[in-house]
């Protein structure tokens, strides 16, 4: 549904099936794909365009089962490693970022490829260079171990130039060799409570420590988490549609419950919905991880309206018009 016209229209209709229940439905604005994520689709969509079937995309363009299974019904093929991509073949770099190495191996293997990297967090990796090369600090990178992201932002520098800070208590445990020579960056999907509670520590213990110049968590992940913040205290549940390897997603979930939702549940697709969660509920809230395309929240509405009379309610918080133009080989 593209507007609160198409909203208000649907309600009437909901209306008019009178003889189910009422649930009243509130969906948070903004919702679902950010400007990085709509980026890096049509990166790899422009790719086939104009190389044909198969375009390799390493890792997952982003994370999201639907997204994928779609590119690769257009001739996509996911790989986790360059080395599973044949020597003649274009490949993909995922939203995610990669490690400065895997460019590197793909010139050394004449590799057509391009990058779908978020401009936001190529940001964060200028960043990491900037305090290394020019101030020469040691970097704490606020993220999750694991993290695609992770990865690839703490592989620009050499080993050893990173240290990983997951929580308060890493925070005040970390010690670094020397504390005046210290900057840190955090991930771009985190929770923005969270992190601003480990960059307090890290200040108090380090009053010398650079930091971004601006934040480092984007614009989406900030707009989203206020947006189901606003509507989780009037919601016995909370639906968050998003996969469970999305970060941003998982913390719409933290985000909804700490705000007040008596519960908070990340679904993949519609279909995976448990009708006992409904039990009870008046209230429900709905919204989706930047990764996660609106046709699922549309999915998830129409699954609901088989056993309920919806009253749809969409609190929006801020409008987002941000746009990212494509790689300068792509662009039209």
């Amino acid at each position: 549904m593209d507007n609160m016209q198409d909203l208000a229209t649907q309600s009437a209709r909901d209306t008019q099936a009178g003889a189910l229940p009422q649930l009243n439905v509130l969906l948070a604005g903004p919702r679902g794909f950010c400007a990085g994520v709509d980026r890096a689709i049509r990166i790899v969509e422009e790719a086939l365009r104009r190389h044909g079937r198969p375009v390799y995309v390493r890792h997952e363009i982003v994370h999201n089962r639907t997204v994928v299974e779609s590119l690769e019904a257009q001739g996509a093929v996911f790989v986790e490693e360059l080395d599973e991509v044949p020597h003649d073949a274009p490949v993909v770099f995922s939203a995610h970022g990669v490690p400065k190495a895997v460019p590197a191996e793909a010139e050394r293997r004449n590799l057509t490829y391009l990058d779908a990297t978020c401009p936001l967090v190529s940001k964060v990796h200028r960043e990491v260079e900037r305090h290394y090369g020019h101030d020469d600090c040691h970097i704490l990178m606020i993220g999750h171990a694991g993290h695609p992201e992770v990865i690839g932002t703490m592989g620009q520098l050499p080993a050893g130039a990173m240290t990983l800070v997951q929580s308060v208590e890493e925070a005040q445990a970390v010690q670094p060799a020397d504390p005046h020579k210290l900057a840190f960056v955090t991930q771009t999907t985190l929770s923005v409570d969270d992190t601003a509670e480990i960059v307090a520590m890290l200040r108090t213990r380090f009053p010398d420590i650079r930091g971004p110049k601006r934040e480092d968590i984007c614009y989406a992940t900030t707009n989203r988490q206020a947006a189901v913040k606003a509507i989780a205290e009037e919601s016995d549940l909370v639906l968050v549609i998003g996969s469970a390897n999305s970060s941003n997603s998982q913390r719409l979930r933290e985000v909804a419950e700490r705000a007040g939702a008596r519960k908070a549940v990340l679904l993949p697709t519609a279909n995976a919905l448990d009708w006992s969660l409904l039990e009870g509920v008046r209230t429900v809230g709905i919204t989706a991880g930047a990764s996660a395309p609106e046709v699922l929240v549309d999915g998830l509405l129409a699954r609901l309206r088989e056993r309920y009379r919806l009253e749809i309610a969409e609190r929006v918080v801020t409008q987002e018009d941000v746009v990212f133009k494509l790689p300068a080989g792509l662009a039209t």
